[in-house]
């Protein structure tokens, strides 16, 4: 939920994000809000998303930033854990954002093979990206359609999945943030 405090910093969710760093610190997850929500909401507005895919819910932090920046935009998260889906529902209801964002709890590879393409977004902000992640996540955008990936610069795929996304036939990329930890790519 967002305060007063959060609001005047510039970041009206920064309740939530420094709730999830809390919670890391307590659970011991791997559960890392995006540095800059912001940036994810921009994104989704200048894309005009209509339709949002994100992996990796964490506590809501960054599904409340893509339906604040999207303001017609539907968002399907996904988290595996149970406590993080509990926890990103309340402070995603709180945002005022609950009929928007649908929550899915379960593995990705288990989720995102249920969903219809036609997704204007997508964004990976799981531990470990991995080639099926990437293949699952291109099926469900549109052509056009803008794909965030984050935590690049872990798991034993993450080497592959960035030379994917360097493929010029498939992606337009940019490795432009987090010194290179975060790729954004149009998908051709």
């Amino acid at each position: 939920m967002a305060s007063r405090d959060s609001a005047s910093s510039g970041d009206p969710f920064a309740s939530i994000r420094a709730g999830t760093l809390t919670h890391l610190r307590k659970h011991g997850c791997h559960c890392y809000p995006f540095f800059d929500g912001s940036l994810l909401g921009v994104i989704a507005g200048a894309a005009r998303a209509l339709r949002i895919v994100e992996l990796g819910t964490a506590l809501g932090y960054t599904a409340c930033w893509f339906a604040h920046g999207a303001p017609d935009a539907r968002i399907d998260t996904i988290d595996f854990d149970p406590e993080h889906v509990r926890l990103a529902r309340t402070n995603i209801e709180a945002a005022g954002f609950a009929k928007r964002v649908t929550l899915h709890e379960g593995a990705f590879d288990d989720v995102l093979p249920k969903l219809k393409p036609g997704y204007d977004v997508g964004f990976f902000d799981g531990f470990d990206p991995t080639l099926r992640n990437l293949k699952e996540l291109r099926t469900l955008l549109r052509p056009g359609g803008v794909l965030i990936t984050t935590n690049l610069n872990f798991g034993s795929e993450a080497r592959s999945y960035r030379e994917r996304l360097s493929d010029s036939k498939q992606w337009r990329t940019t490795f432009a943030a987090e010194d290179g930890r975060t790729a954004i790519s149009i998908k051709i």
